[in-house]
């Protein structure tokens, strides 16, 4: 029985890419080579990137915008160094609102002169803090626009001519924003794009060159650009995927689409958390709640070996919360189907009922 996956990375994935994706690992294109083997130097892979890069403008509505798109190695971890290395002349600004957050500022202070703008740290980040600090002078704003272990979600963002940076991992192509507002978006693939082994950046290409210091090659932006993404050797298969996704995300109608259906799924879990008397949520206030990832607790631990078996009989996957702070965590990215969120629905009011 496929099983419903709520993992909060790597992600679940339509269908139809796990079978592409397979089929290609075994004959790509009727070439009598694996994907896997397939030459990053070859025409092959060549269509495959800059399809997958024009694909990652064009659901965002960036193209012809001055952006370029970039498919990396090190996982959204290793832009905590790449940006501050790339962008951080005098002082930078980061929000501080949650684990991710934290990790790419303590990255950032080893490289420069930084300053937290803002902070949820007195309840655990369980809500959006606001800016407290004056945004001029800096070189940019780090914002993380949603925070797969607390369960929050900016739902909107500063208007300052300040650069924004954003690492939107775990939520990009989920909703509608004016993606233009920011000057660069990073996001591990294996949350809402693709497999893990790569990662996206989006940055405008203008932002670019305005620091003094000595960036190594594999490092800078501008050389990675220069080189079309292969300055070494790329995540051949996991940029191959993601642009299976791409493309599967662009036949279902790219991002209006999919907030419809997000929202959907999202106010189907959180109703039933807030009615239901064994569970509580915890991020309280409404507004700052996660689409992608809603976290809640059971009220009685007593319970919890109980909905274990529930969960287990019916199939329902990667609901634990983090090991940082426990409880449960229902991941719902694009691919993850309302049946999932209604599968999840079920064993809560079926708890409810037998106690």
């Amino acid at each position: 029985m496929k099983k419903h996956n709520f993992g909060a990375g790597p992600c679940i994935l339509p269908e139809e890419v796990f079978q592409k994706a397979a089929e290609a690992i075994i004959d790509y294109n009727n070439s009598g080579l694996s994907i896997l083997e397939v030459s990053h130097r070859s025409e092959a892979f060549v269509e495959i990137i800059e399809e997958a890069r024009d694909l990652a403008l064009e659901l965002l509505n960036l193209k012809d915008k001055g952006y370029q798109v970039l498919f990396l190695h090190g996982g959204a971890s290793f832009q905590f160094v790449m940006i501050p290395y790339n962008l951080l002349e005098t002082k930078a600004g980061y929000l501080h609102t949650g684990r991710w957050a934290g990790k790419a500022m303590k990255e950032a202070k080893k490289i420069g002169n930084i300053i937290e703008v803002g902070a949820s740290t007195n309840k655990n980040f369980n809500y959006i803090p606001l800016i407290e600090t004056s945004l001029e002078n800096l070189d940019y704003l780090h914002l993380t626009s949603n925070n797969t272990v607390v369960g929050t979600q900016m739902k909107t963002f500063p208007i300052t001519k300040t650069p924004l940076v954003v690492d939107m991992s775990s939520d990009i192509y989920s909703r509608i924003l004016d993606y233009s507002q920011f000057d660069l978006i990073y996001a591990g693939a294996q949350k809402n794009v693709g497999t893990a082994g790569t990662t996206l950046v989006i940055v405008k290409e203008e932002l670019l060159g305005k620091v003094s210091r000595s960036i190594p090659l594999i490092m800078d932006y501008q050389v990675l650009i220069n080189n079309k993404s292969m300055y070494n050797t790329p995540p051949v298969f996991s940029i191959y995927t993601s642009l299976l996704n791409l493309k599967w995300l662009k036949k279902q109608g790219g991002i209006p689409a999919m907030q419809r259906m997000n929202s959907e799924k999202a106010k189907l879990l959180y109703n039933e958390i807030d009615s239901n008397p064994l569970f509580e949520s915890t991020v309280p206030l409404k507004e700052h709640r996660s689409m992608m990832n809603a976290t809640f607790i059971l009220k009685d631990s007593a319970l919890a070996s109980k909905f274990a078996k529930l969960s287990l009989d019916s199939g329902i996957h990667g609901i634990t919360g983090h090991r940082s702070v426990g409880g449960y965590r229902a991941s719902m990215y694009n691919a993850l189907p309302l049946s999932s969120v209604k599968a999840l629905v079920d064993i809560m009011k079926e708890l409810e009922r037998i106690g």
